[in-house]
């Protein structure tokens, strides 16, 4: 078991300082696992959670609920969209009633790609909890935000 202050070596002020970093500290190191394992397939972890989006929903959605489902929201979520729309990843329709609106739907490439990408390794990390534990570390995630 790791001790956050031994592996960044440092003090804390209070456990409720050290809890907060210990969360970034953790997602960041979760983060650093997923994009290694997705850069092989040149996608990022943003473009990677829009098509789990879209698989999600089953149906064209628009870019503001893409947004707004989005576990890292991120300013340049078009851009973002931009590049997996180039790569065939995604399609945008306009809606036939209000021309404005941007409708976004995976593609058959997209499906095939989140088809091939295996997060398995992240499972090593999150399955050395309990059930239990796992759950009880969800109500306090929970209770922070």
């Amino acid at each position: 078991m790791g001790d956050l202050g031994k592996e960044i070596n440092s003090k804390f002020d209070n456990e409720w300082v050290k809890a907060l970093i210990n969360i970034k500290y953790t997602s960041a190191f979760l983060d650093n696992i997923a994009n290694k394992i997705l850069k092989p397939y040149n996608i990022s972890e943003q473009q990677y959670n829009i098509l789990r989006i879209l698989r999600g929903a089953g149906k064209e959605i628009t870019v503001n609920t893409i947004k707004k489902r989005m576990i890292q929201k991120s300013p340049n979520s078009t851009r973002l969209m931009d590049k997996l729309c180039d790569k065939k990843l995604i399609n945008r329709v306009r809606c036939e009633s209000d021309r404005r609106v941007v409708y976004i739907e995976i593609s058959k490439d997209g499906l095939d790609l989140l088809g091939k990408i295996n997060l398995k390794e992240l499972d090593d990390y999150t399955n050395s909890l309990s059930e239990k534990e796992a759950k009880t570390l969800n109500k306090l995630l929970d209770k922070i935000r």
